[in-house]
């Protein structure tokens, strides 16, 4: 067996660390930087350049360049160049194959197996496509941590009295924050939330809006068209970030950007800090938001927190120090590199599962309610969000239809009660049923999450024993909108599902409710009169149900379960076979 280590792999940039006497240890890479640029280029050869290589070729190579492919993992999702199609999971296996190699030539020695980092809300697909990202690279993951748990783990390993922290992880692609309780060698995680589209590369995209708006004010040009001058600027306006946490103003200047019938144009921007603050604050807000919501959800006062933990290079921001200071009233931790830090955590989960590290406990959570669709299209959880990992549930359904032998297990992650309005990870068909009437067979579906947050489900008829198993790999990712306002949606939502939940009960009832009177009605012969009136009812109900009008529904239920009540009565209590008025 050879070397484990420890990667974060970022949207950015990637590092990896390994345990060397119970202490992690940065691996520099082959040109001795700790930390690799998570970009991929294609030479005109087609071969691979990853890190310094690729981002160096960036501006005459632009089209054969991939940046930020993180933010794609999991998602049915692929880029061509020179006519081959590159999944999200290939172009992530490049930079961990580099991450690999370079570490080899490090030690002299193989590495086989890695811990890699993912944000806390990465949804299961996504954590999925990270473990084939690892296999590409012809590394055994050993176990997926999520990011800010890995962040805590280097902080507080060799802390032995309790401490509640918040750690804020603002990185190029993304953010998370988490609610850990430390205490004794327990790592325990309360609660999480996060936003998988929203990092340091939409700070990026917003400066580069504004200097692209000036150029073709000022000269006409739109230079969102010309992916080379766009190329260029992405690289001054990430330059200009940093100055920008240092300095009150920079100046950028790309000489001979573009070119028109006048002669050759340069590009002359200035900008300051204040400026660029205004352009991010709606961002950093949002950060503070979800802080709060974790806050909440762990039931914890802002006064009880002991330390802030800042992870992710957007963290060096003044802006976002400042916020979180205010919001917390607390000074943040910077006693440990944001870049590094969780490289680190996760050399030091690979000391705790080879046993290296003794006497830690990892407690992780799951960030989104999983669970079914049911008859009606209500969405059932099955497990709760911020339920302890690795856990198990199980819940028994039935059918609603009378000798069914199938049902489709439509598999669902989020917080709303309508399934629709979840986010689908995939589905699959139990068959073998025991024919029995509507009600009767018993089905049992399990949803098993593991220590790398990886969803298995399974569905077993009771009766016969009939079984389908299932690992969710789906390849469908949260988009900016599922994610940013998933459980906001919940919450802002909550009555108009309660209505919806309240109206497809009432519909589903009243279709029972007409199926028994029709069974009865068939079995007897009814008088016209009182036929036609049950008619009329039925008639009104369909047109309630088409036009989702719930309280006429329910005052029709009313009028038919009067009907239904007539019609048993009668036939209990009459011995001809006709009924009365």
């Amino acid at each position: 067996m050879g070397r484990v280590i420890g990667i974060d792999l970022g949207t950015t940039n990637s590092a990896a660390a390994y345990l060397e006497r119970g202490q992690a240890v940065i691996i520099p890479n082959s040109r001795g930087n700790r930390i690799t640029p998570s970009i991929v280029g294609f030479s005109k050869k087609n071969e691979a350049l990853v890190g310094e290589a690729a981002k160096n070729q960036a501006i005459i190579n632009s089209e054969k360049t991939v940046i930020g492919i993180k933010r794609k993992m999991g998602e049915d999702f692929s880029i061509l160049i020179s006519g081959k199609e590159y999944s999200p999971q290939m172009i992530s296996g490049f930079i961990l194959r580099k991450i690999k190699e370079d570490s080899e030539k490090y030690f002299g020695d193989k590495v086989t197996d890695a811990v890699i980092t993912v944000p806390a809300y990465f949804t299961d697909s996504q954590r999925q496509a990270t473990v084939d990202a690892g296999k590409i690279a012809g590394l055994n993951v050993l176990r997926i941590i999520n990011e800010p748990t890995a962040a805590a783990l280097a902080y507080g390993l060799n802390i032995e009295k309790n401490q509640k922290v918040l750690v804020y992880d603002l990185g190029g692609g993304t953010f998370d924050v988490s609610i850990l309780e430390l205490d004794g060698g327990v790592f325990e995680v309360i609660s999480t939330r996060g936003n998988n589209h929203l990092g340091g590369m939409d700070f990026d995209d917003e400066l580069k809006k504004l200097i692209i708006k000036q150029f073709k004010s000022e000269t006409g040009i739109d230079l969102a068209e010309d992916k080379l001058a766009l190329q260029k600027i992405n690289e001054e306006v990430e330059k200009a970030k940093f100055v920008l946490s240092e300095l009150l103003e920079v100046e950028i200047n790309i000489p001979f950007i573009s070119a028109d019938n006048t002669g050759p144009k340069h590009l002359e921007f200035n900008i300051t800090r204040a400026e660029f603050e205004l352009l991010i604050e709606s961002y950093i807000n949002e950060t503070i938001e979800l802080s709060k919501l974790a806050l909440a959800d762990a039931k914890i006062n802002i006064d009880e927190l002991d330390r802030i933990i800042m992870v992710g290079g957007s963290t060096r921001i003044p802006l976002v120090i400042k916020k979180i200071e205010e919001f917390t009233r607390k000074k943040v931790f910077r006693g440990i590199n944001p870049d590094e830090v969780v490289a680190m955590g996760a050399a030091i989960q690979s000391g705790i599962i080879s046993g290296e590290v003794s006497g830690v406990v990892l407690v992780d959570i799951t960030p989104l309610s999983l669970g079914t669709e049911v008859e009606g299209g209500e969405f059932i959880p099955i497990i709760k969000r911020n339920t302890t990992i690795p856990t198990s549930e199980t819940k028994i359904f039935t059918t609603t239809v009378d000798n069914q032998e199938e049902v489709e297990i439509h598999i669902l992650q989020g917080e709303r009660k309508i399934a629709g309005e979840n986010i689908s990870l995939g589905n699959f068909i139990l068959t073998g049923i025991r024919k029995a009437k509507s009600g009767v067979p018993r089905i049992e579906v399990t949803f098993d999450i593991d220590v790398n947050s990886i969803v298995h489900v399974s569905a077993k008829d009771l009766d016969t024993g009939a079984v389908h198993k299932i690992e969710v790999s789906s390849k469908i990712g949260f988009t900016e909108a599922e994610i940013d306002v998933l459980i906001k949606e919940s919450e802002k939502f909550k009555k108009d599902d309660e209505l919806k939940i309240k109206f497809l009960d009432s519909k589903n009832e009243v279709k029972a409710l007409i199926l028994k009177i029709e069974k009865i009605a068939k079995e007897r012969s009814v008088k016209d009169k009182f036929n036609e009136e049950i008619d009329e009812v039925i008639l009104r109900t369909n047109q309630a149900i088409d036009e989702k009008n719930l309280e006429e529904l329910n005052k029709n239920i009313k009028i038919l379960n009067d009907f239904y009540e007539e019609l048993s009565l009668s036939r209990k209590t009459e011995k001809s076979n006709s009924l009365v008025n």
